[in-house]
């Protein structure tokens, strides 16, 4: 039973007389018949073109932090949009963003800019301007944006290319990538300290940057295990690497001083996007002084003509002010805990193995084993088809996670008691369904 229906299927069909496919990002392409088109969102609700109803636990990929259509972010833009968006001059909303950012996250300095895309790319290059070294170090599964120098092992891979453990090599992710970029890329599993420590000290004199997901966003957010993190800390300070935090998953998300105060590390640079904003497009790059102060007019570029526009910086300041004053996270806290532990609880009850990794506000679902998943090898190794089947099975009942396990559920402030009982009785049903067959 496919997902469109009649009038879904008419806008898709008409989107894709126009766009490629009928999406404008791949990641929303789920086939010509479960492609859904969205005509609302309001809290933790989205309603597609034949108004059905769907719980939402992708939430945009995980910006939205608090609810679709937030009264006070909506309210907060347009108020600051009557007295226009692009200045080609900073506005007290840059200023304001950046003060909040700095306190709340321990960062000295920060940029914005409109995109996790962009914000990691101009963190590689300041990097690169801040040692003169070239290369850097990315893990196996994780995703830091569209640009062509991070487009290599992501989540997206698949085991057979992607060589030995040992000996892992960098995998393009998609045509159109120059051949002469794999040079600049070296790639290590995560959670693998002896391997990062061997080619930290193989290549240490080329390396401008180690970026890395605190934990996998795009691969059932793997956790790290005890002390990795602090490992790569270690080996950055050892030898004058540049560690990236790529926070656009994880910012303003797990805590309010995102991952850097959840696991207690300080990177030298950290990304922002996502959980900023709420949902509407504004990014960040923050971090220590000594680093920041690399993009010297003249001398090292950043830039962006949409960089800091008001719509985004009102946007983050409204969002940002809620998050830091209000119990937002706590309550979504609460909510994730006991969505947690009713799935493992049905998925005991069916004699599944599995493993629910991750943090309440960010959590995957790991199925064939349980054994916790230490790297994106291991996420391969599940069974990633059942997921799919009972995912697919959720939105049939109005619940919508991703269909692919490797994306997490997100949960926002809007998310009630209510929708986590009705979302877990979908999921028995759906694993009901999924075993059956």
């Amino acid at each position: 039973m496919k997902l469109q229906g009649e009038k879904t299927q008419e806008f898709f069909d008409r989107g894709k007389k126009v766009i490629p496919y009928g999406v404008n990002s791949n990641f929303r392409y789920w086939g010509d018949e479960d492609t859904i088109v969205i005509n609302r969102g309001e809290g933790a609700y989205v309603w597609d073109m034949d108004g059905k109803r769907y719980i939402d636990y992708r939430l945009g990929f995980g910006p939205v932090i608090l609810g679709h259509a937030y009264p006070e972010v909506v309210t907060g833009v347009q108020e600051a949009l009557q007295g226009g968006n692009i200045f080609a001059w900073t506005t007290p909303y840059e200023i304001s963003v950046a003060e909040r950012i700095t306190r709340m996250c321990n960062v000295d300095k920060v940029r914005l800019t409109n995109t996790g895309t962009e914000a990691t790319m101009h963190a590689l290059r300041i990097a690169r301007a801040h040692t003169g070294r070239e290369k850097f170090i990315k893990f196996e599964g994780q995703y830091h944006g569209m640009a062509d120098y991070f487009m290599f092992s992501t989540a997206s891979s698949y085991r057979g290319g992607l060589g030995s453990r040992r000996s892992p090599i960098p995998l393009a992710n998609t045509s159109g990538i120059p051949k002469a970029i794999n040079h600049y890329v070296l790639t290590v599993l995560y959670n693998d300290f002896e391997g990062l420590e061997r080619k930290v000290k193989d290549n240490w004199g080329d390396l401008a940057a180690i970026i890395v997901e605190p934990m996998l966003g795009n691969s059932a957010s793997i956790m790290p295990q005890p002390g990795f993190l602090e490992k790569i800390r270690e080996l950055c300070d050892e030898y004058g690497i540049v560690m990236i935090f790529d926070e656009v998953k994880t910012g303003f998300r797990i805590a309010k001083g995102g991952a850097q105060e959840y696991f207690g590390v300080q990177a030298d640079l950290a990304t922002y996007a996502k959980s900023m904003g709420n949902g509407f497009p504004i990014a960040a790059i923050a971090g220590k002084e000594e680093v920041m102060m690399t993009i010297e007019p003249g001398a090292m570029a950043h830039g962006g003509t949409y960089s800091g526009n008001v719509v985004g910086a009102a946007a983050a300041e409204a969002t940002l002010e809620i998050l830091e004053n209000q119990p937002i996270l706590e309550t979504i806290k609460a909510r994730g805990k006991a969505l947690m532990a009713g799935i493992g609880d049905v998925l005991t009850e069916a004699s599944l193995p599995h493993v629910v990794t991750g943090v309440p506000s960010m959590f995957g679902i790991f199925l064939g084993s349980d054994e916790e998943p230490r790297d994106f090898r291991d996420y391969l190794a599940g069974d990633g088809e059942l997921y799919e089947e009972i995912s697919i099975g959720l939105n049939r009942r109005g619940i919508q996670p991703d269909a692919d396990g490797r994306e997490p559920w997100f949960l926002c402030y809007a998310l009630s008691e209510e929708d986590v009982a009705e979302t877990l009785n979908a999921f028995n049903d759906a694993v009901k369904e999924a075993k059956d067959k």
